[in-house]
């Protein structure tokens, strides 16, 4: 059962150390996880999936010219030393879901899912309220550590946005049909 989202308004962008002037990525390496493999590969990317902390020295030694990370947590690896740009904008928000179990919420009383609700409430604002915060202080950090934006065309960002959401909902779609398409229903609004 989904019970609370925390980290939203968190977007992943694209990190490169090369630039570019259109949504595209032919030519490039980058570095990718599982969720967005076929976005990036639509834009001519080819990807490579490594672990987060195999990320740095990749780019040191150039076997990537890039990377796809949520805009937070760069300077926690030091990726800021090895990154030149940035994408804008942002695709994805990052998801940090808390999940129940349905038969062992189902066991709790009236009280204790009402205390359990109200803490989600509360979390789930704070949360919000963080995100917002540490978005804005992380863009401004890495402005002062020199990785500059890039910005297309309004149609091409459009165009961009647009594809990450054909593409994510693409993989949603494949792992699960029926259901997939139900929960797009849910999610998007027409």
């Amino acid at each position: 059962m989904y019970f609370a989202r925390t980290g939203d308004q968190v977007p992943y962008h694209i990190y490169l150390t090369k630039p570019i002037d259109k949504p595209d990525l032919k030519g490039l390496k980058i570095r990718i996880a599982p969720i967005y493999r076929e976005f990036f590969q639509t834009l001519g990317a080819s990807v490579v999936q490594t672990a987060p902390g195999e990320v740095y020295t990749a780019l040191e030694r150039g076997v990537v010219d890039g990377y796809g990370w949520p805009v937070l947590g760069l300077f926690d690896m030091g990726w800021q030393n090895v990154t030149k740009y940035r994408v804008d904008p942002g695709f994805y928000v990052m998801e940090l879901g808390i999940q129940f179990n349905k038969n062992a919420w189902e066991k709790l009383s009236p009280e204790q899912k009402a205390f359990l609700e109200k803490q989600r409430d509360w979390l789930e604002q704070m949360s919000l309220e963080k995100s917002v915060k540490d978005v804005e202080r992380d863009l401004k950090r890495q402005a002062e550590a020199g990785i500059q934006p890039i910005t297309f065309s309004e149609a091409d960002t459009k165009a961009f946005l647009q594809e990450s959401l054909d593409k994510g909902w693409d993989g949603v779609l494949k792992a699960s049909p029926q259901h997939g398409a139900k929960l797009r229903e849910l999610m998007v609004s027409p």
